[in-house]
C-alpha cells in the first residue's frame, strides 16, 4: 500500500507564487517517476511535470519556465514551485508515482486526492 497526500494549494491573485507539497508514504522499493497532473472542472487530466529515477525533469509548455518539480527523498515529498501563476492554471493539482515494491512486478500507479489550485480572472 502506498498513499500520496498533497497540500498547497488555494487560491491566489495571477503573478502569485505557490509551492505544492507530496508526501508518500507506504511499501515504496523504488520509484520509477513522480509527477503533477491537473485538472480543470469539465476537462481532462493533463501532465503538468515529471521527474523521473535519474533526477531528470519535463514539464509541459504551458508551464516551462514558471514551474519547478524537485524531490526531497530524505523527507518522501515531491513538491511544485509554481509561480507566475495564470487564471489557466486554475484547477486540481494531483500527484502520481510509479513505484516498484519488493517481491511484486511493477510499476505500479497511485495517484494523491488532489489539491485545488485557483487563480483569479
Amino acid at each position: 500500500q502506498v498513499q500520496l497526500v498533497e497540500s498547497g494549494g488555494g487560491p491566489v491573485q495571477p503573478g502569485e507564487s505557490l509551492r505544492l507539497s507530496c508526501v508518500a508514504s507506504g511499501s515504496i522499493s523504488s520509484i520509477m517517476a513522480m509527477a503533477w497532473y491537473r485538472q480543470a472542472p469539465g476537462k481532462g487530466r493533463e501532465l503538468v511535470a515529471v521527474i523521473n529515477s535519474g533526477g531528470s525533469t519535463n514539464s509541459a509548455d504551458s508551464v516551462k519556465g514558471r514551474f519547478i518539480i524537485s524531490r526531497d527523498d530524505a523527507k518522501n515529498t515531491l513538491y511544485l514551485q509554481m509561480n507566475g501563476l495564470k487564471p489557466e492554471d486554475t484547477g486540481v493539482y494531483y500527484c502520481h508515482a510509479a513505484v516498484f515494491k519488493a517481491a511484486a512486478w511493477g510499476p505500479f500507479d497511485y495517484w494523491g486526492q488532489g489539491t485545488q489550485v485557483s487563480v483569479a480572472s
